[in-house]
């Protein structure tokens, strides 16, 4: 039997788990692990994200710690790999823009936007997160399995939200309000 894994709405391609997981992040039991995963690779970027956070700098440090601050005066805050744009890591680990309210690991450029301080809300991969984009002749949506979602994942069964739920304001941001409605209406 043949089976689809892959669902269009409009241009963008989305594979079915997209769609079936439940998912609502519990940032009191990851403790903010999608910020802090040790990896070589940060979070990737748009040339324009760059632009916009460039502009935006000065209010975004206000929240960050002395180490990320300095990280960022000494190397930058992005840096190319594999010909993609990522934000820089310090250690392979904790994202430049990392701060921590108790020990819980938050993003300072959304902080600075949630204040009011700028018009920037962080970067689309990290608000679609654990969303990710794949480019194949346009946009494929799928999502990303990391361990540290686990209670993620048990949350969005506990409380019946969708993958597609939980991201919407990201969803919209990277695609639209119609696009939106049309996803929600292939999947009622």
């Amino acid at each position: 039997m043949f089976v689809i894994n892959i669902i269009p709405v409009e241009d963008v391609l989305l594979k079915k788990e997209v769609t079936e997981i439940k998912f609502s992040c519990d940032l009191e039991k990851c403790k903010g692990a999608c910020c802090t995963m040790e990896s070589i690779f940060g979070a990737p970027l748009k040339e324009e994200e760059i632009i916009q956070i460039n502009e935006s700098l000065d209010e975004i440090m206000q929240f960050l710690t002395t180490r990320n601050i300095e990280e960022i005066k000494n190397n930058g805050f992005w840096e190319p790999k594999n010909d993609e744009l990522m934000i820089r890591s310090v250690n392979n680990r904790d994202c430049v823009f990392v701060y921590f309210e108790k020990d819980i690991a938050k993003c300072g450029i959304e902080k600075a936007y949630s204040e009011g301080k700028i018009k920037f809300n962080k970067p689309v991969s990290c608000h679609l997160f654990p969303i990710r984009v794949s480019k194949f002749g346009g946009d494929v949506l799928r999502y990303e399995q990391y361990d540290e979602c686990i209670p993620a994942l048990e949350k969005g069964r506990k409380n019946n939200i969708s993958l597609i739920e939980f991201c919407k304001n990201s969803l919209i941001r990277s695609y639209g309000k119609n696009w939106y409605s049309n996803l929600r209406r292939t999947f009622k």
